[in-house]
C-alpha cells in the first residue's frame, strides 16, 4: 500500500511538471521536428533544381558527301551517316552552347565544329547540309522540332527541300479517291534549302506527291499514308541519286504523336 502511495505521488508530480515544460525540454522536443523539416526542404530544393535533358537527332542532307559521324555534347548521335538519313532521338544535357562536331566515318580530324542552344525538355534536329567540297563545305543548322502531338483529328507535317538538281517543289497530300489534277498543293514553290514550318492537315488516308513547281506530273509518289490523328512528321526531300524517275527521294521521320 505504501508503495502505491509513493507511485501515485510521483505520477502527480510528473503530471504537474508536464503542464509547464522547461525551455530545455521544448528544445529537445522541437529539435527532431526541425531537423525533419530541414531535410524535407532540402529534398524539395533538389527536386526543383533537377532539369530535364534535351532530345536531339541528326538529319543528314549533305549532298554527295562522304559518310559522317555527328557528336553532340560528347554523345555520338549519328554514326556512318549518308544522304537522306534521319536518326532516332538521343538524350543529351541541356546547354546554351552545346558543342556539335562532324567527322568522317573513316576517322581523322574533326571536319566541322559548331554549337547551338539546347533548352531543357525540348526536341531538336541537327540539320546537316552542303556538299562537303569547298567553297560550300558543310553547314550545320539546329531545328526546333514540334514535340506535342497534333490537334485531335489533324496531322502536322514539316518539309525540308534539299533536292539541288530538282529545284523548287510543290507538295500535295492527295486524299484517297482524288487525283493530283483536282488537288490543291499544301506547299508551293518550296526552294532548295527551304525549311517549311509545320502545316496541319485533316487526318485521313492520303498520298504524298512532290512535283517541280508548277508541274502536275509527280516527281515522287508515296504509297498511301493512313493518318489517324496526332501525327507530327518531318519530311526530307533530296535528289534521287540512281534514277531520274522519280527525280526525288523522300524520308519521313516521326517527331511526335502516333508512330505509325
Amino acid at each position: 500500500m505504501r508503495m502505491n502511495g509513493i507511485l501515485r505521488g510521483w505520477l502527480r508530480e510528473s503530471s504537474k511538471h508536464s503542464r509547464t515544460p522547461s525551455l530545455a525540454r521544448l528544445v529537445l522536443i522541437a529539435a527532431p521536428a526541425l531537423a525533419a523539416a530541414v531535410v524535407l526542404s532540402a529534398c524539395e530544393n533538389v527536386a526543383k533544381t533537377t532539369t530535364q535533358p534535351s532530345l536531339v537527332r541528326v538529319i543528314d542532307a549533305s549532298y554527295a558527301a562522304s559518310a559522317l559521324n555527328v557528336v553532340v555534347e560528347g554523345e555520338p548521335l549519328g554514326v556512318n551517316l549518308g544522304l537522306g538519313t534521319i536518326t532516332s532521338y538521343g538524350t543529351v544535357a541541356a546547354d546554351v552552347a552545346a558543342p556539335i562536331g562532324i567527322t568522317a566515318a573513316t576517322g581523322g580530324a574533326t571536319i566541322l565544329t559548331s554549337s547551338g542552344a539546347l533548352l531543357t525538355g525540348h526536341q531538336y534536329s541537327v540539320f546537316l547540309t552542303g556538299n562537303g567540297v569547298a567553297p560550300y563545305g558543310y553547314v550545320v543548322s539546329l531545328l526546333a522540332d514540334q514535340q506535342i502531338a497534333a490537334a485531335q483529328g489533324h496531322s502536322a507535317f514539316r518539309f525540308l527541300n534539299q533536292a539541288a538538281k530538282t529545284g523548287a517543289v510543290d507538295i500535295y497530300m492527295v486524299p484517297t479517291g482524288a487525283t493530283l489534277a483536282t488537288s490543291v498543293p499544301i506547299v508551293t514553290n518550296l526552294p532548295v534549302g527551304g525549311t517549311d514550318a509545320y502545316i496541319s492537315i485533316p487526318s485521313q488516308a492520303v498520298t504524298l506527291e512532290v512535283t517541280p513547281t508548277g508541274v502536275t506530273t509527280p516527281a515522287y509518289s508515296l504509297s498511301t499514308l493512313t493518318l489517324t490523328g496526332g501525327e507530327v512528321r518531318t519530311v526530307l526531300i533530296v535528289d534521287n541519286q540512281l534514277t531520274s524517275n522519280p527525280a526525288v527521294a523522300v524520308t519521313i521521320a516521326s517527331d511526335a504523336g502516333p508512330a505509325n
